[in-house]
């Protein structure tokens, strides 16, 4: 154990000479101040969590000597048991530990909640956002934290290396006309709806900023390992079913969200109806979609389908080359909505927000008459940059977080 922490001491003396970049995504400050005893960071690859923990690691109060970073898919953690090596660096002086892939470790449910009764040492951990906590007594004990891809509200920030605020939906809904004129005043580039129309084609993720001209590669990567690594070991899925998981991806991309019942995608893709459900929560787990189901089901047990998007639109952008606008902009207000609140779809508008708000999405000239009679309802309208009343313009709900 003396040798392992000695190579692991060694690897976070390189993170910590690592340049990490100033701007720090919206879940910061909130991990920074957690007072759990375990902190997890969970979300898709490519979002930045390794980038997070780092910032986080940076930033803490306490001789570098009493952390240390380790990653446990790293060659000289394979086959170590998690717990005995953070009892071994605790006993030496730790204090706190950031434990990055967490799932790569062995038994890393047990093993965490070993660390939690029995040591005394603050852990911080990522892992994929395929994985859940089934040990309830581990859930209870930990603080977990999602990271969603960005915001539009953080790609503008970071092109421009410009402070912006997020608002709730509530404010974005009842002052949407006096955020976007105090954001205007702020934009060196006035030129919003250009900025959006970049944004849903790229820069969904962090490593858009890193190399522009490699961004659809780099997200096809992503795709291949999310298939082939983390689903696949998770999972336990046969390397002949990945192709079907690449098959169902595409035909969510090409179709519109609700032409498929369940019966016919099955029969498109070539599984069975219970072997298609279980792929799609599959899919879902792992951010790759989203399945929003019908508001009829919180009171019954009725059987309609759910609608199926993509998890943001930039994967439609590498995944498919014929992209429906309507699509696009439903995927978009989905993907902005999602973390932090919860959606249905309905008969009348396109989706009930937080059971309260309903929406139907569409272009400048979308109308209220699908859901002229209905209290709380609002158009979310595409190429305006400024809205009025009950209509809000489309790209303002990435301001959400």
């Amino acid at each position: 154990m003396e040798n392992l922490l000695e190579e692991a001491k060694r690897y976070y003396n390189q993170k910590l000479n690592q340049k990490l970049p100033a701007f720090k995504r919206y879940i910061f400050d909130d991990i920074l101040k957690s007072p759990a005893k375990l902190t997890a960071i969970y979300g898709s690859r490519g979002v930045g969590k390794t980038t997070l923990l780092m910032q986080v690691l940076k930033s803490y109060k306490i001789r570098k000597s009493q952390m240390l970073y380790v990653s446990c898919d790293y060659p000289y953690m394979q086959g170590v048991s998690l717990y005995e090596f953070v009892e071994y660096f605790s006993q030496r002086g730790g204090k706190v530990i950031f434990v990055d892939e967490v799932h790569e470790a062995r038994n890393f449910e047990q093993e965490l909640k070993m660390v939690y009764d029995m040591l005394d040492i603050k852990v911080y951990f990522t892992g994929s956002s395929a994985i859940s906590l089934k040990n309830p007594d581990l859930a209870r004990r930990c603080s977990m934290y999602h990271l969603a891809h960005f915001s539009f509200r953080e790609f503008i920030s970071l092109k421009y290396k410009i402070k912006l605020m997020s608002y709730t939906l509530e404010d974005i809904l009842k002052n949407h006309e006096n955020i976007v004129y105090d954001l205007f005043e702020k934009l060196p580039n006035k030129k919003i709806l250009q900025d959006f129309e970049e944004f849903l084609f790229f820069g969904a993720y962090p490593f858009y900023f890193e190399d522009k001209s490699r961004y659809i590669d780099r997200i096809n990567d992503m795709i291949e390992k999310i298939l082939h690594i983390d689903l696949s070991k998770i999972y336990s899925i046969s390397p002949d079913k990945i192709d079907v998981l690449k098959k169902l991806l595409v035909t969510v991309c090409v179709s519109e969200p609700f032409e498929f019942t369940m019966d016919k995608l099955s029969s498109k893709v070539g599984i069975t109806k219970a072997t298609l459900y279980k792929y799609l929560i599959y899919l879902d787990k792992a951010e790759l979609i989203r399945l929003i189901s019908h508001e009829a089901k919180r009171y019954t047990n009725i059987r309609k389908s759910d609608k199926i998007y993509l998890a943001n639109t930039n994967l439609s952008n590498a995944i498919c080359i014929n992209k429906l606008k309507g699509t696009l902009r439903e995927t978009y207000f989905v993907s902005m909505l999602y973390p932090g609140h919860k959606l249905n779809y309905v008969k009348n508008g396109d989706f009930l927000v937080d059971e309260k708000y309903t929406f139907e999405i569409g272009g400048k000239n979308k109308g209220f008459k699908q859901i002229a009679d209905i209290s709380d309802s609002y158009v979310a309208a595409d190429d305006i940059e400024v809205g009025f009343e009950n209509k809000v313009p489309l790209w303002l709900f990435g301001f959400l977080y």
